[in-house]
């Protein structure tokens, strides 16, 4: 008896790992960037007052031709430089899921992140 009801607290412990495992896929929050300015000049005071976690989305919507999103660590985002290794987003309409930590984005078109495009996220 003793041996089913080990089992049974395999399993159950299972299914609670795979229900938490959904939950947290399925509150994964998309924000866009800019809201209904987009990602443009002066947006980096946007993520002020919002709270993030990893797995959310944001979506960067923006001319290729004018912009782009590059992921940078933190001494890019501080210097508006592009270090080696980083990501280079241009579709116009770019969505990056936030990892754990601080995740860090600039336009790297000349001057652009001196004018303040470029923002710096936290995620739980």
């Amino acid at each position: 008896m003793a041996r089913g009801r080990g089992s049974a607290m395999v399993v159950a412990t299972a299914l609670m790992c795979m229900l938490l495992l959904h939950s947290e896929m399925a509150h994964a929050a998309v924000f866009t960037v800019g809201d209904a300015g987009g990602w443009t000049f002066n947006v980096v005071g946007w993520p002020k007052g919002k709270r993030f976690r990893a797995g959310d989305i944001l979506v960067f919507n923006y001319s290729p031709a004018a912009h782009n999103v590059v992921t940078v660590n933190k001494a890019g985002y501080d210097a508006c430089t592009t270090p080696r290794g980083s990501k280079v987003y241009q579709t116009g309409k770019d969505r990056i899921k936030l990892v754990k930590g601080q995740n860090n984005f600039i336009c790297s078109f000349p001057g652009h992140c001196q004018s303040a495009m470029k923002i710096s996220v936290t995620a739980v």
